[in-house]
């Protein structure tokens, strides 16, 4: 099995990137992920304050996946994501939704054992997550840091994109160039205090291709269910793009006229906030296995 190592990293996402691996169809490999913070804090004396911010946010990759080209959908399957034995969560004065109350940064130590977190006396479920993964953007897009979010993946910070779902990207530039960083062991929907319990860690992959066929943002599929991911300025533009792309899935996937689309999404769909602390605020939008499938609208598009 192929192993991409964290040592081979980007701090942006962009149109012309140089593969530091290239796998096939079908193919399983495993990838090495830095924490945000690039392993630079390592005890709760050291703040976040103190740290190389060039450092912030790497991605390992990108990983080429051989005949992927535009106008296609690429396909991952998240098999596994492994846990560490500690985990670093920090806050930031001015930064997270309340920022301004920030007074000072503090840095916590988090120990993860048997499937749980361990903030100071409060034992946590772990829900192991990867913040950023994406692929190369179109042309017209340009180039996004790894610390934001937006038609490409990148910094989506949703708690969803965890073992077992399966996550679908456009591909725009060939070979797609996925590159992925920043787990955490857990985190809350919003990430609001700027951060959840961040992780280095080793993430199992599969790739596949759905050939000839365009979607205009992120899917994330789970068990039950398969969301739209979405990002704006601010949640209201961010929601919007969400719920007007669900209508589309619905009115196509169902035969629907717009109306009754529309009307259905107001019954069978969630709208749930994944953070509002990054440079693009995102949310994703649910729509329920036993009303329409992700593969059900892929063969109408």
């Amino acid at each position: 099995m192929k192993r991409i190592t964290s040592d081979k990293v980007i701090y942006s996402f962009k149109v012309e990137m140089k593969p530091v691996e290239r796998v096939l169809p079908g193919e399983i490999f495993e990838v090495e992920t830095n924490d945000c913070f690039y392993g630079q804090i390592k005890r709760e004396d050291q703040l976040i304050t103190e740290v190389d911010f060039s450092k912030i946010n790497p991605a390992t990759g990108p990983i080429y996946v051989e005949g992927a080209q535009p106008g296609d959908i690429l396909k991952v399957e998240i098999l596994k994501i492994e846990l560490p034995e500690r985990g670093v969560i920090v806050t930031v004065p001015g930064e997270g939704i309340l920022g301004n109350m920030v007074k000072s940064a503090k840095t916590n130590i988090v120990k993860i054992k048997k499937d749980f977190c361990y903030f100071n006396d409060i034992k946590i479920p772990t829900n192991p997550m990867i913040g950023v993964i994406g692929v190369a953007p179109s042309r017209k897009d340009g180039e996004y840091p790894t610390g934001s979010p937006w038609k490409h993946g990148g910094n989506m910070d949703t708690k969803d994109i965890t073992n077992g779902s399966t996550l679908y990207f456009q591909v725009n530039q060939d070979g797609a160039l996925l590159a992925l960083g920043d787990c955490h062991a857990v985190m809350g929907d919003g990430e609001v205090c700027v951060a959840g319990c961040e992780i280095n860690s080793k993430v199992i992959l599969k790739v596949d291709l759905i050939k000839n066929k365009k979607i205009k943002w992120p899917i994330v599929e789970t068990e039950n269910s398969w969301m739209i991911i979405a990002s704006g300025k601010n949640l209201e533009e961010a929601s919007k793009e969400a719920v007007e792309n669900a209508v589309e899935y619905l009115m196509k996937g169902l035969n629907l006229s717009w109306d009754d689309a529309y009307m259905l999404s107001s019954m069978v769909l969630d709208l749930k906030v994944s953070q509002v602390v990054d440079p693009n605020k995102t949310v994703r939008v649910s729509i329920p296995k036993k009303i329409l499938t992700v593969d059900e609208v892929f063969e109408k598009l």
